[in-house]
């Protein structure tokens, strides 16, 4: 049974950072895309950002590039999201997914198998 599970969020001032992680167990995930996505209250769901387990290709929201990282250790069976210079924007709750599909699909969170209960971001101005 896959079980992904967040942890790392809080609350930050605009402008702090905050790094959230992904435990994900239940399979070997070498042939998965590991995914963040974001909801703010009253708006969908929206791609953050995504990395293909065996090879680490990343993939960001253009809102994000050069603030957040994403990244894994193999070892830990674990993906991160480090988050610089948040912005009150980036308020919402961050959700890691899993899916096992093709590049043009990372950015649907319709397309992912597997997700976690979320962690809450808040970021105050």
């Amino acid at each position: 049974q896959v079980q992904l599970v967040e942890s790392g969020g809080g609350l930050v001032q605009a402008g702090g950072s905050l790094r959230l992680s992904c435990a994900a167990s239940g399979r070997t995930f070498s042939r998965y895309y590991m995914g963040w996505f974001r909801q703010a209250p009253g708006k969908e769901r929206q791609f953050v950002a995504a990395m293909r387990w065996s090879d680490g290709s990343t993939y960001y929201v253009d809102s994000v590039k050069g603030r957040f990282t994403i990244s894994k250790d193999n070892a830990e069976n674990t993906v991160y999201l480090q988050m610089n210079s948040l912005k009150p924007e980036d308020t919402a709750v961050y959700y890691c997914a899993a899916a096992t599909l093709g590049v043009p699909f990372v950015y649907y969170s319709s397309k992912y198998d597997y997700w976690g209960q979320g962690t809450q971001v808040t970021v105050s101005s």
